[in-house]
């Protein structure tokens, strides 16, 4: 009964944050466009983001063994059948892994030559793009019904111990090849976090990770300050559970004050969440609120703050008691993963920018400390001084500062 409750509470705060990130965007102080109401494609990211320049595309579901339905795209040539791949060698494959509050839809917001999916296609790679539980193409389960809490009884650690293990076995028994990862902010976590027991590494050749987090002490994004404001005791003393009105007066008095922190600029939404970007196009930034944002993963994001930022450590999901948590993992606390068991001659890259406020400079120095005994010729380090949080994925010179050299980098890793 105990732990039904716990779940229940854990889920109404997380639904809580969700509404007042919602109400954030939807303030009048906020300087966004009435796109910044989601309007996912209608047809699928295939046909809407891939097929329409030219590339070969297909949809595909992969079902968790929880029973997740998963949506995932591969992209098998480039433009028109070319990019390589000639004289009877294999494609080799590649796998995009999309950060926190976004889908697959991100790595291809850009024109073809500016996308990392289709730059990939392009330069020979079979691509495959996935969108973890809960995002908006992957809002599926064979018996459960996203509109009820069951479905969202999930944290991150699912998403690395149940997500990417499926994926990663599907492309791996459908091309019969080890594939090269790319992981962005949250995809850089659940490959760390699964890296450092020893899974997937039989499967994975290589793995490039764009504003690494393992940490989040230093972070400086505006997520960081609500949710630090919304943990589930301080739901309960702000609004009362009982007549909490995600709508009323409270709410907006809330936010507003919230606004008026000069630390937190809500004219600018994105920079906001990410940092100050330096490179990014105005059309792009359009179709990344219209088509990519997915809130609902915020239970994703204030889970994992609790954690890192609470905690100052990176760990499995506390159920919030010990008795529970010694019937999931036989311990009273949490199981830690530890970083500097990954391999150490397993091929790393990882680049970071001194603007981002999710991915601190700082915090990513105590993730490379972790690292500090990795090979030396196997762990390659990027630092770009004035990139942030979104320039890794819709930059417009990500091309030649960072997708070069992670094709550079896939290539003496064969």
């Amino acid at each position: 009964m105990a732990m039904g409750v716990y779940k229940f509470l854990s889920f109404l705060w997380v639904s809580v944050a969700l509404v007042l990130i919602e109400a954030l965007v939807g303030l009048e102080s906020v300087r966004v466009k009435s796109s910044m109401v989601m309007n996912p494609p209608p047809l699928g990211i295939c046909a809407s983001a891939v097929t329409n320049h030219g590339y070969k595309c297909e949809e595909i579901d992969v079902t968790t063994e929880d029973g997740y339905i998963l949506s995932v795209q591969r992209i098998p040539v480039g433009r028109g059948g070319g990019g390589g791949g000639g004289g009877g060698r294999k494609r080799q494959p590649v796998l995009l892994q999309h950060g926190v509050l976004v889908d697959g839809m991100t790595w291809l917001l850009n024109p073809p030559e500016q996308s990392l999916a289709l730059i990939l296609a392009d330069n020979g790679y079979d691509v495959w793009i996935a969108n973890t539980r809960g995002t908006y193409f992957s809002r599926r389960h064979i018996s459960l019904d996203p509109d009820k809490p069951e479905f969202w009884d999930w944290t991150w650690d699912e998403i690395a111990s149940r997500d990417l293990p499926a994926v990663i076995a599907f492309i791996f028994q459908q091309t019969s090849q080890k594939i090269h990862y790319v992981g962005h902010s949250l995809g850089t976590l659940i490959a760390l976090a699964s890296f450092s027991e020893g899974k997937q590494l039989d499967k994975v050749k290589s793995a490039a990770l764009l504003s690494p987090i393992a940490y989040l002490s230093h972070m400086t994004t505006a997520l960081g300050v609500v949710a630090a404001k919304v943990f589930a005791g301080e739901i309960t003393i702000v609004f009362g559970l009982a007549e909490f009105n995600p709508k009323g007066e409270d709410v907006t008095i809330f936010l507003k004050s919230l606004c008026s922190d000069p630390k937190l600029d809500c004219y600018d939404l994105m920079s906001a969440l990410t940092g100050k970007n330096c490179c990014l196009n105005a059309s792009t930034v359009d179709l990344f609120y219209e088509t990519s944002l997915n809130p609902p993963q915020l239970r994703t994001w204030f889970i994992w703050l609790k954690v890192t930022v609470r905690d100052g450590v990176l760990a499995k999901y506390d159920y919030g008691n010990p008795a529970f948590n010694m019937e999931h993992y036989g311990q009273r606390m949490p199981p830690i993963y530890n970083i500097s068991n990954i391999p150490r001659n397993f091929p790393l890259f990882m680049s970071y920018g001194g603007q981002d406020a999710l991915s601190d400079p700082k915090d990513v120095a105590s993730l490379l400390d972790d690292l500090k005994l990795h090979d030396e010729g196997k762990l390659s380090v990027q630092y770009i001084k004035d990139y942030a949080h979104a320039d890794f994925i819709m930059g417009v010179t990500a091309k030649d500062v960072v997708y070069d050299k992670i094709i550079s980098f896939f290539q003496r890793n064969q």
